[in-house]
């Protein structure tokens, strides 16, 4: 009988899936190294250049081949395919091949590793999980050169679990789209892998990060994977086999209740209201939130448009990619956050590596301070705002004076094109992204000039607890329930609801069915989170008062630590709406 091994990984897609695992080939590409002779230098760069253009050619069947369902993997694909015609990319490699006389392919490596070495001090999580793409990109052009086999149809068993060091965004989409897979578990990637994006849009589970678990991982191992939690149990006994099938067979009725029930509002027993929105980043992600329940999209996140290319996005790309998102969701609210970036992430731009990049020249910011950069993006928002019912905020505001400058500069972009004659909608809202601390203690002030406020807890809680919450040694202070917190949330939604002005959440705590009831307490109008995280909030909301929630909540707040708080809040949501979790 084998024995139980668990693994503690990143969950990345929440779900719980049991099944058989398969092993992606994990041999690691020997690349060959060899001398040139000069006079064999061009030949060598010709042979690089081919190797280019039959990955662009592999890449392009790909897309015919996911064809309209696989259609928020394009953006993937095109952005690799950017990444191959980078002149950085292609410059570097040639110039390698002709001053040092190397082959092709140790050329490419070279340039792989000096990329990949950029990317790893990146500070920002999304753009530190590029270098995979660095890596895929780079690896498919040295395994052309060596006539190897790519993008090999693989036969899934159903439910498998697919395991392996990391997979390629397009391995990734052509596995989901078999319908076979059950799980994804890799050695790396985080929360913004292409991995977890794939597996999330599909609404797959999904555990990455696990170091070298997968290494010691056979075909044929039976395992169960919690996405939820970041848990990955190999040869599990029979008795956590039955609870993590019982947490499937219960979350499989949950989730085709919660369906049937879609398009009812979001109303407590005792008729609070509350708008449930999404969170996205991809347009293609728009039918699934919709099909969930969401009434609106409460952040959709621009950054997208900045990855993988060698120049910014031009004023036409963000009005279109805008346009679209407006017309997909017709009269409902569509809050579009400008540019959330640092300079060391912008395309096409030179920058000095900063020491604390998270509380450098980010965000706004960077905005105020490269204004061609962000009146690009504004004219495009007031254009696309003929299109549909838009909401724009900005990100990061610290002070009253940032908020007035963002805003001068969208009504001086406004007034230029009606100069020019260019059709803009009517006036929008304009909010903020209230996630610094300083932003939290002038809530009250900041909310006499904002159309509506919107949370972003997740750096609202590093900031306000001095915690790093990528650092593995001190993530466990990450702690959404820390009284500080609690008063600080408390103050920012009192404030909104005392200048009459509406106040959501985008950050990871709205998405938290466990902590829906404390949300709920403190007066928090609008919920905003991924489309598998609306049934489990919209069925608390429907099951609770939200006097009862309030009288949870006082009792909660009488304790001063963290850890007791997390207790009794938990003991509270298992006690009034436990279904026999895994």
């Amino acid at each position: 009988m084998s024995t139980t091994v668990t693994y503690q990984g990143i969950g990345a897609s929440p779900g719980v899936a049991v099944g058989i695992a398969f092993v992606l080939d994990a041999r690691r590409l020997r690349t060959p190294r060899h001398k040139l002779e000069r006079s064999a230098a061009a030949a060598e760069v010709l042979r690089f250049k081919t190797a280019i253009e039959l990955s662009d050619s592999q890449f392009e069947d790909l897309k015919k081949k996911l064809g309209s369902e696989g259609e928020e993997h394009t953006l993937i694909i095109e952005a690799h395919r950017l990444m191959l015609h980078d002149p950085m990319f292609i410059v570097e490699v040639t110039r390698l091949i002709k001053e040092d006389l190397i082959n092709a392919e140790w050329a490419v490596r070279r340039v792989r590793r000096r990329l990949k070495h950029q990317f790893d001090n990146l500070d920002d999580e999304y753009f530190r999980e590029r270098k995979s793409d660095v890596e895929f990109v780079a690896d498919r052009v040295i395994r052309n050169l060596m006539g190897e086999v790519v993008d090999q149809e693989l036969e899934v068993p159903p439910n498998a679990i697919v395991c392996g060091h990391d997979i390629s965004p397009a391995d990734a989409a052509m596995l989901v789209r078999s319908g076979s897979v059950g799980a994804f578990v890799t050695n790396l990637g985080g929360h913004t892998s292409h991995t977890a994006i794939v597996a999330r849009a599909r609404e797959v589970p999904a555990v990455v990060g696990l170091g070298k678990a997968v290494d010691a991982l056979r075909n044929g191992d039976v395992m169960a994977v919690d996405g939820r939690r970041g848990l990955v149990l190999v040869n599990p006994g029979e008795q956590q086999l039955a609870l993590f099938r019982e947490t499937i067979r219960q979350q499989q009725l949950d989730e085709a209740q919660a369906l049937k029930t879609a398009e009812l509002p979001a109303t407590t027993t005792d008729g609070h209201r509350v708008r449930i929105n999404g969170n996205m980043e991809f347009p293609e992600e728009i039918p699934s939130l919709l099909a969930h329940g969401a009434e609106g999209i409460g952040l959709y996140r621009t950054e997208f448009l900045f990855l993988n290319r060698s120049t910014p996005p031009t004023e036409d790309e963000h009005f279109e990619s805008y346009k679209q998102v407006l017309q997909a969701m017709g009269d409902r609210p569509v809050t579009i956050r400008t540019l959330d970036l640092g300079g060391d992430k912008v395309p096409g731009r030179k920058f000095e590596r900063e020491q604390n990049p998270a509380l450098g020249l980010r965000a706004i910011r960077y905005c105020l301070q490269h204004r061609e950069l962000f009146r690009a993006q504004l004219r495009a928002l007031l254009r696309a705002s003929v299109h549909g019912n838009l909401r724009v905020m900005f990100p990061l505001i610290s002070s009253i004076s940032e908020l007035r400058e963002a805003r001068s500069e969208l009504e001086a972009c406004r007034s230029e094109l009606s100069r020019q004659g260019v059709p803009v909608g009517k006036r929008f809202p304009i909010g903020i992204m209230v996630e610094t601390p300083s932003a939290a203690w002038i809530a009250d002030r900041l909310a006499q000039e904002a159309d509506f406020f919107s949370i972003g807890t997740n750096d609202l809680i590093q900031y306000s607890l001095a915690i790093d919450r990528q650092n593995r040694d001190v993530a466990y202070l990450y702690r959404p329930l820390h009284l500080a917190i609690l008063r600080s949330l408390d103050s920012i939604i009192s404030a909104a609801k005392s200048a009459n002005i509406p106040v959501a959440m985008c950050g990871e705590m709205a998405g938290d069915a466990t902590l829906t009831i404390v949300l709920l307490a403190l007066g928090l109008e609008e919920f905003s989170m991924t489309a598998g995280q609306i049934p489990g909030v919209k069925d608390i909301i429907r099951r609770v008062s939200r006097t009862d929630a309030v009288a949870v909540l006082q009792q909660a707040m009488a304790f001063s630590s963290a850890e007791e708080i997390e207790r009794f809040i938990k003991a509270e949501v298992d006690r009034r709406f436990y279904t026999g979790a895994a």
